[in-house]
């Protein structure tokens, strides 16, 4: 493996986009993040991160301008109430907080490539009415203390995360498909049910066309394929590009036992909206657990015949999976 890295003290130009991500009790991934983007070949004018228990005195030591917003709402009579955490809501706390037309969404999961944030926004700039979504590969194992020190410190060496990495089988991937004869670092698509929240850029009058995540989903799953299918609905065009970002390793149930009950209510609420399911494979898991009974085909909402076990649960635990 090659000792290249990027020199610490390289010239950065700062471009006009808002970085929005949200998160809690992750900010260990969190603090990898800010690193790969203050590291980069341009810096975002700002970050905003929703965001309830990161350390100030940590983001003080990134050479960023941070924003960082509770993930508070307001009442009635003015005040504030903390509400849980809902990735939905707290992206369009960012999104309504944000400076720039030009917005990239992260979720704290990612660390950029050096080229990332200047790769998506260039391609942002040709495709400024637009819905574009980067290229995620999956680290195999978390970084340990002194590779997260060498990350900040622009001293990891070029090629690592892509040695400690590898793309999802299931996914579109650049790389297999770079002897294209069109631009094989973008690809439009008609499959917007492949959209994922993990990392995507959009201009502020299509996010608000949209109407920014819907908040009646609840929990998780299900609110970022709403968004795309709200996109396809308005004729937005749907990109995918080879800019890279790297998903931290972090433990996964498969199938998301521990999320059954939101992800049933997502679904119902999805189908009334599209006359689609959404996450169909999870609901086959389900189905043959028994958990729910379902099929592609049936109208009616599905309901829950009964808890997974504590058992089945530790069975569907998956500590160390690279992707999901």
């Amino acid at each position: 493996m090659t000792t290249t890295t990027r020199a610490q003290d390289a010239a950065h130009n700062t471009i006009p986009v808002s970085v929005i991500t949200t998160c809690y009790g992750r900010n260990r991934h969190l603090y990898n993040l800010l690193s790969s983007l203050a590291q980069g070949s341009v810096k975002p004018s700002e970050v905003i991160i929703v965001n309830d228990d990161a350390e100030p005195e940590r983001l003080a030591a990134y050479d960023l301008n941070i924003i960082k917003i509770a993930t508070t709402t307001a009442t009635e009579h003015g005040l504030t109430s903390s509400a849980s955490f809902d990735i939905g809501r707290n992206r369009n706390l960012g999104a309504a907080r944000a400076t720039y037309e030009d917005m990239i969404f992260l979720d704290v999961d990612c660390i950029v490539a050096y080229d990332f944030i200047e790769g998506l926004y260039d391609k942002l700039q040709t495709y400024p009415d637009a819905l574009l979504m980067g290229q995620p590969r999956y680290l195999t194992r978390p970084l340990t203390d002194d590779e997260g020190h060498q990350l900040q410190q622009g001293k990891l060496a070029v090629n690592f995360l892509d040695e400690l990495s590898v793309f999802n089988p299931y996914r579109h991937n650049f790389t297999q498909h770079s002897s294209d004869k069109n631009n094989a670092n973008i690809k439009k698509t008609q499959d917007y049910g492949a959209f994922w929240s993990l990392c995507f850029a959009i201009m502020r009058s299509q996010f608000e066309r949209i109407g920014g995540f819907d908040t009646d989903y609840v929990g998780y799953g299900a609110e970022d394929t709403d968004f795309a299918f709200m996109a396809r609905a308005l004729n937005i065009d749907f990109y995918l590009t080879g800019d890279v970002i790297y998903h931290q390793q972090h433990s996964v149930y498969r199938p998301p036992l521990n999320h059954l009950d939101s992800i049933v209510i997502n679904a119902n609420r999805f189908y009334g909206k599209w006359q689609h399911w959404p996450m169909s494979g999870w609901l086959a898991e389900f189905t043959q657990l028994q958990l729910i009974d379902w099929q592609e085909a049936q109208t009616v909402p599905i309901a829950i015949n009964r808890q997974p076990s504590e058992v089945e649960i530790n069975v569907a635990y998956c500590p160390d999976a690279p992707y999901v």
